[in-house]
């Protein structure tokens, strides 16, 4: 019969890739972590893992047991923050995970209040990107992603289970050496573009002005973006949030009428949320206002 212990064990090796690192996390001693992995096996009938050289790697069958064994582990850690969280969030936890500009802005204000209300509740918070961040909440690994999309663009397709809740707008701008304001000027400069996400809705934007942009360099870093444009080597779009957390006095900023990133703080699953999680969402709400 499959065991939560063995469960979490497996889902720790398949994060690390090794048993040695595995053990550290989970606290156990290395021969323990081999010893579940071997009574895991023998329940399920199934080789879950083999040595390759001096390391080991997951099978197929693996692979297949470790996914869900993260989505389990998290749903009963989850579960657990839930029932702390129902003595009116005493203790308890609940884990965000959000890209740089939210999480150098809008989450810290979010964070401080909530300290102010809740000061035994913890607050994990994590830094990745949105999508990262989703598929981190699928599997039940945090409790709130905090994404955005842009406004205008085509929904995208999701897992039905995640729920959003609309946090505030972001507006965007053009970033550049010299004072200008229209970005059709730029058709034959150089542009730094960003995460796929963002270069797409880059590209889209720039042909609503009738070019194409010719993308010379790739960061999703404010401080390295900045830099670059800072020395001509390109122009740029960068939200307002990223230009709050960091912002060169050596370069102009003009706001993109009509482009905006939405923000939403997105849930998984069956409503409602549980206390901790609602707490978290109100709190986010009124640090973007």
């Amino acid at each position: 019969m499959l065991n939560l212990v063995h469960l979490k064990v497996l889902a720790a090796v398949a994060r690390h890739g090794s048993v040695t690192e595995a053990a550290r996390e989970l606290h156990y001693s290395q021969p323990s972590v081999s010893h579940y992995l071997s009574r895991l096996e023998a329940a399920t009938g199934v080789k879950l893992v083999q040595r390759v050289g001096r390391g080991i790697r997951l099978t197929p069958e693996g692979q297949l047991l470790a996914g869900r064994a993260t989505e389990i582990v998290g749903r009963v850690d989850a579960a657990t923050n839930e029932l702390a969280a129902q003595v009116g969030l005493r203790t308890g936890r609940v884990r965000l995970a959000a890209n740089a500009s939210p999480l150098s802005t809008i989450v810290p204000k979010a964070a401080a209040s909530l300290d102010q209300a809740h000061p035994g509740l913890e607050l994990i918070l994590i830094d990745r990107h949105p999508v990262e961040a989703l598929q981190m909440l699928r599997q039940g690994e945090i409790d709130v992603a905090l994404i955005f999309r842009y406004a205008g663009a085509p929904a995208e397709e999701e897992d039905e289970g995640f729920r959003l809740v609309h946090i505030g707008d972001d507006p965007v701008y053009l970033v550049s050496r010299r004072p200008d304001d229209n970005i059709a000027n730029h058709r034959h400069s150089a542009w730094i573009g960003g995460c796929e996400r963002c270069q797409n809705e880059l590209i889209n934007l720039c042909r609503q002005k009738g070019f194409t942009p010719r993308i010379a360099s790739l960061s999703d870093d404010m401080v390295v973006v900045q830099a670059l444009v800072a020395v001509g080597k390109g122009v740029t779009t960068l939200p307002g949030l990223a230009l709050q957390a960091h912002r060169r006095p050596d370069v102009h900023t003009t706001e993109i009428t009509g482009f905006t990133r939405r923000l939403y703080a997105v849930t998984y699953g069956d409503p409602p949320d549980p206390p901790a999680t609602l707490a978290l969402i109100q709190a986010l709400q009124d640090a973007a206002r």
